[in-house]
């Protein structure tokens, strides 16, 4: 599959280019992000060099779509449709993403999640979403729910990352969900 563009009023979404190797590299020091992802720590230069390369041999295979997200031609974040499978009655795939520091609180992963949760359900003709995120990152959780995840349970050193295992956080968004948020079960301040 080749690379898609997704605009939304504010941002671009696009393949990262190894001119953003750098981009990328700075946003990934932030430890908030290896402490929720599973980006490497300490994050190098070849890292980022790595996964942009990665990036493209997924697009290639379709096996994951993964967007950087630009506001006003910075790197704000990256967000992307990981363990893409088909089925004839619709696909499944997992939600993921980060924002760096200074682009926090800005509504830019909600917006940019729009975009990609809609170009999912309508041009790979996915059934299903799935969002997993360590127990206690309440910042991804509120974005998942006000994108209208439905939380679907804790699972138990479920998520493995270079850290080990941590329990994670589980929901889900149907093609046929009305996307309105729903109460959680959990205390997201």
């Amino acid at each position: 599959m080749e690379p898609v563009e997704l605009r939304t009023p504010r941002l671009i979404l696009r393949a990262p280019t190894s001119a953003d190797v750098d981009a990328i590299t700075e946003a990934c020091q932030d430890p908030e992000i290896p402490r929720w992802t599973t980006v490497p720590s300490p994050y190098a230069r070849t890292d980022a060099a790595d996964f942009v390369r990665l990036i493209g041999e997924w697009w290639a295979d379709g096996s994951q779509t993964v967007w950087a997200i630009y506001a006003d031609e910075l790197l704000v974040g990256a967000i992307g449709l990981h363990h893409i499978t088909d089925h004839p009655t619709g696909g499944d795939a997992e939600l993921g993403y980060w924002v760096a520091a200074p682009a926090r609180g800005n509504g830019y992963i909600t917006e940019a999640a729009r975009a990609v949760i809609e170009w999912g359900f309508a041009e790979l003709g996915l059934a299903r979403l799935t969002w997993r995120a360590v127990v206690g990152n309440v910042p991804s959780a509120r974005s998942a729910r006000g994108l209208g995840f439905r939380f679907e349970g804790t699972q138990r050193r479920f998520l493995t990352s270079p850290r080990g295992r941590d329990d994670g956080w589980l929901a889900g968004l149907l093609r046929t969900d009305d996307r309105a948020p729903v109460a959680w079960p959990i205390d997201l301040g």
